[in-house]
Parts: C-alpha cells; structure tokens; sequence
C-alpha cells in the first residue's frame, strides 16, 4: 500500500513516500480504507522522537491516529461492522507503526464508530482525537446546563469541538483566542478573551466569583489562566501535563485521550443534531503531510488540518 513514512526520527524533511505492506488484521480487528486522516500536534512529537520512551515503535513508521473511510475487512470476530460501512476512528495502538497516513488502517472494532452522514471524508476525519479529548475533559468535570466553563485556545483543534460540546450541555463558556478569531467563537456559542490581555480572566471572576470548571490545553501561561479564572472549589483538567492541587481548587484531573468507538458514536450523533460540527481549515493532498506538519508546528491554526488519501 502506498503511504507517507519515516525511517528515522527528525523534522518535516523527514516524511516521503513508500510502497509498504498493508497492516495484519487481527481477529477483532477492522481494515479501513482510509479516505482522509487528520494531522494532530502528536504527530509531530511522534516524527521527532519524543514519544519513543512512551510507545515501542519500529521502522518504517506511518504516523496518523485519525481516520475517516470505508471498511475493507474486518476479522472473524467483529460483528458490528462489514465491508462497505463509512466509519471513522481514533486509531492509537499501543505500537507505533501502523498510523493513518495510509491507504489502509487496521484497528480493533471497540475503536471504530459509523461516520456522521453530514460530513465530508475530511471533516470526519478532523473530529475523533480532538473530539474524543473534548468530550472526555468535560465528562471527568461533569459539566452541566447553568455552569461556567473557561477554555483556553478555544478556536484550535479541541478548543473549538469542546466550545460546542459545552454549548450543547447548556454551560456558559468564556475561551481564549486571538482577536481575529473571537467573531467566530461568537458564532460557536463562546464568548471570547482575549490571551494577550494582562488578566483575560478578570470578567470571568467578576461574574459570580469564577468559572466553575476549566479545561486547560497547553500547560504553561495557559493553565496560570485557568486557574485563575476558577471560582473557589472549581474544577480543572489538563491535557498537557498533570496539573498541582492548590488548596482552593477542589478538583484537577489529567486527561489523556482514550481510544472509544461509543464515545465516537456519542460525538456522531450531536453531529447529525447539527450541534457539532468540526472546522477544517485546509485539506493537503497525502503527498504534502510534511507541508501540514510544517503548518501545524507554525500554531495558529483554526480547527484542524487534514489530509485527503483517496
């Protein structure tokens, strides 16, 4: 099959084409032909080696956790899927060689969910890594209808989802971005801060206190933010790093995305409700995914990026 793979770790120069065989297929597992695959932030910490004490790995490495396509075969177990079935899916295995920048994906079934009909190949392939994190940061908040939920980044990849998804359950939510992109979160349902302010977090606490519950998405300044912004016995989860307790916070949690084809029916079926819909900001042929990788490492970027297979 033809795919972008590394053979060594580096920079973007380091992607180029190959002919390599297609993935085994266990008997739990589903084939998919892979017509789009989303380029995430991990990807490139993958390409560069910063994963490698993490995953064990071996060359050639198609990198890419994101598919959108069409099953081709599955296993003599699976029984919830066929050949000719539209799916997406987050694709981590705990082995990092067979990604989605790929012709084909093989993955088990307990991964895979039917892809939203609304979507094209490529926004479907935009929603599952960011959409997973979105949706399981505001699950272990348990955010609900009335409560006030501060992101930061809200117009990137998992901030934009999880804008929705909050939207969706009712909360009021405060997200930080660029002045260029706050009309925007407007349109989503957020109202915008500004993260270049000294205290973007000074109207958030003067409106009853603080916000309930945070979502912090890049460590750093970011999560002084969301700190900051919570009300005294406010919730918080990280996905960059583990977060510190301190004493007025009731609750921090650390959230690394878990691969779950019921959650991504769960995100499928707000899709269709017309209460979720991913933003691609640009398509690159699967040829170009060292071009992506080079966007994507430039930040930015307004939802997700993705690349067209087939």
């Amino acid at each position: 099959m033809h795919a972008m793979v590394i053979d060594e770790w580096g920079g973007p120069e380091a992607l180029h084409e190959a002919e390599v065989e297609a993935p085994p297929v266990s008997p739990d597992f589903v084939l998919i032909r892979n017509h789009a695959a989303g380029v995430n932030p991990v990807d490139t910490k993958i390409r560069e080696g910063k994963l490698a004490g993490l995953f064990p790995s071996g060359f050639p490495l198609i990198l890419g956790w994101d598919a959108a396509g069409t099953v081709e075969q599955v296993g003599p177990a699976v029984t919830m899927f066929r050949p000719g079935d539209e799916v997406f899916a987050y694709c981590r295995r705990h082995h990092l060689q067979y990604g989605t920048y790929s012709e084909y994906t093989a993955v088990p079934d307990a991964f895979v969910a039917r892809k939203p009909e609304s979507l094209s190949w490529e926004e479907a392939a935009a929603l599952p890594l960011a959409g997973l994190t979105a949706h399981q940061c505001l699950e272990t908040l348990g955010v609900r209808g009335g409560e006030k939920l501060f992101i930061t980044g809200g117009s990137g990849g998992v901030g934009h989802l999880a804008v929705q998804m909050a939207v969706a359950r009712g909360a009021r939510v405060f997200a930080t971005a660029s002045p260029k992109n706050h009309d925007w979160l407007r349109e989503l349902g957020a109202e915008p801060l500004d993260y270049h302010d000294e205290d973007p977090c000074a109207r958030v606490r003067e409106e009853g206190g603080g916000a309930d519950a945070a979502i912090d998405l890049f460590g750093g300044e970011g999560r002084k933010q969301a700190f900051a912004c919570l009300r005294s016995g406010g919730r918080l989860v990280s996905i960059a790093s583990p977060p510190p307790e301190p004493s007025d916070v009731a609750e921090t949690h650390y959230v690394f995305v878990r691969p779950s084809g019921f959650d991504l029916h769960e995100l499928a079926e707000l899709v269709d409700d017309g209460r979720l819909k991913p933003h691609v900001e640009e398509a690159f042929p699967l040829e170009r995914a060292a071009d992506a990788h080079e966007r994507i490492e430039g930040g930015h970027t307004r939802g997700k990026l993705v690349l067209s297979v087939s």
